[in-house]
């Protein structure tokens, strides 16, 4: 699958519905990934459409992806984390007991302090990202 493919599938904002399907590539990319043979712009654009289904478990997901090597680390946005908002993504990650949650917790906290989130909604970013593909309303 290529980016293109994964916006003509599933949109933008993509359905609750793919969810399951989106997690499932992202999966199966992200192992692709691990040798070397991966599309991180796929894994990238499949992590932008799982924000915005805005399910806040997925948080840990596009975490996971973002902290596993630099390349994901610089092209995954952190707001990518908070598709269910920013407190709601951050009440979430303070009570979980994922290992993850803690380093994802205290990332977010530092992108608040350096003013990654000022004046942002998850509407905010959803309609940059629908601009930057080229989606008519």
């Amino acid at each position: 699958m290529t980016e293109d493919e994964a916006i003509s599938k599933f949109g933008l904002p993509a359905a609750e519905e793919h969810r399951t399907e989106i997690l499932s590539l992202i999966e199966a990319e992200w192992l692709r990934n691990q040798d070397e043979e991966g599309d991180q712009i796929l894994i990238t654009c499949l992590c932008i459409q799982l924000f915005s289904v805005g399910n806040v478990e997925d948080s840990l997901v596009i975490w996971n992806l973002k902290s596993s090597n630099f390349d994901l680390g610089c092209s995954i946005d952190v707001q990518l984390l908070c598709g269910a908002g920013l407190e709601v993504t951050k009440q979430f990650l303070s009570s979980s007991v994922s290992p993850l949650a803690p380093d994802a917790l205290k990332y977010l906290d530092k992108c608040v302090t350096t003013g990654d989130f000022i004046d942002w909604t998850p509407e905010i970013t959803l309609q940059d990202y629908i601009t930057y593909y080229g989606i008519d309303s």
